[in-house]
């Protein structure tokens, strides 16, 4: 007899973890069966229902409709919904990934109820409590019952913190399974010849952290930044929808849209975005999935954040967090375009088995009723 666990996703992040995740459970047929929770957290086409149909993530079987609102309304909506699911059907155990409100709600709830919990991701650190979600990290990890670590380390920073080894599992990276696994399609799509660029010569941007795009003097700086480095080499902007009503309320939108050399997009579906990163000549950010996805690629990657959550994108990938100063952004991106570019070494489970081996972690804790 099948045991249910549910797998929970809420937001953008989310995705790329829980589909390597879903796909390997349907296809071991063991003694677990996933179930999907989509809390709603993200929920429109352009963050949420497009990755679902490039990933291959079957329709959610439980939709918690929590949509947005502040950090405590949101995760206080999540948690009462999914205690509410679980009241009515208890699983074996409930799986969160990542760092999201959906993330510390749905682990709340379960703990709360004596559901075991396992969270994907497991020990990554800022060290930096203004964050959101280092709260949601640091919260999560100290509830969970099993521990799921993607890098190094993960392992050091629970052990640090005193959490005993039987719980934790070294797994890897499930984003990088969604990545091989979507590499292929991506590359068919020919974005780059689709919009006039040429491979390796062209900046990627994403930007959507409030210490980036909350404050209007900040934001302008950005945008003149980013109309500076334009007249260097054309540029790529995905618009997150946080930037965007950033951008209109500021009243930045027209000067960003007026830099010739550009482009400014809606949100990409994971496919897209994937075919843009790989052949762009470095991509500029603050999301820490992309610090990720980049150093596996072997392309250049400039943070615009104090820190980082994944310092081995430091240590072994492409990554250099240039901090909040946009002069030190801009004198690395003039190294880069001179040459200097930051060499990359594999990482240890980052391999695109991730799922195989979270799973046998899954299976060994809760494979027997």
């Amino acid at each position: 007899m099948s045991l249910l666990i549910d797998v929970v996703a809420g937001a953008r992040p989310n995705f790329m973890k829980v589909a390597p995740l879903l796909r390997e459970l349907a296809a071991r047929g063991g003694p677990l069966q996933g179930r999907l929770v989509h809390t709603g957290q993200h929920y429109d086409e352009g963050m949420s229902e497009v990755f679902f149909r490039q990933l291959g993530i079957p329709e959610p079987e439980v939709r918690l409709g929590a949509g947005s609102g502040t950090h405590g309304e949101q995760t206080a909506k999540i948690l009462s919904s999914y205690e509410r699911h679980l009241m009515g059907s208890r699983p074996r155990g409930v799986v969160v990934v990542g760092d999201v409100n959906s993330t510390l709600a749905c682990s709340l709830a379960a703990a709360k109820l004596g559901i075991p919990v396992a969270h994907v991701e497991a020990g990554l650190r800022s060290f930096d409590r203004r964050m959101p979600e280092e709260i949601n990290r640091v919260v999560t990890d100290a509830i969970a019952d099993l521990l799921l670590v993607s890098e190094p380390v993960g392992l050091e920073n629970l052990a640090r913190e005193g959490v005993p080894k039987e719980r934790v599992h070294f797994v890897g990276n499930l984003m990088i399974d969604s990545l091989e696994h979507s590499r292929s399609a991506a590359r068919r799509l020919g974005m780059p010849a689709r919009m006039g660029l040429q491979p390796g010569n062209y900046a990627l941007v994403t930007l959507h952290r409030p210490s980036n795009v909350d404050l209007p003097e900040r934001l302008a700086q950005v945008v003149e930044m980013l109309g500076r480095t334009s007249q260097r080499l054309p540029i790529v902007f995905p618009v997150h929808p946080r930037t965007r009503d950033r951008l209109e309320k500021g009243g930045l939108m027209g000067r960003v849209a007026g830099f010739a050399s550009l482009k400014l997009l809606s949100t990409l579906g994971y496919e897209e975005n994937l075919a843009l990163m790989e052949t762009a000549k470095f991509v500029l950010t603050d999301s820490g999935g992309i610090q990720e996805e980049t150093s596996y690629l072997g392309v250049p990657c400039l943070t615009l954040r104090p820190n980082t959550e994944r310092p081995i994108t430091v240590s072994f990938g492409t990554n250099i967090v240039v901090g909040e100063d946009l002069g030190e952004a801009e004198g690395e991106i003039g190294r880069i375009l001179e040459g200097h570019i930051k060499k990359g070494k594999p990482i240890d489970g980052w391999d695109g088995h991730a799922a195989i081996r979270a799973v046998d972690a899954l299976e060994t804790s809760w494979g027997k009723s």
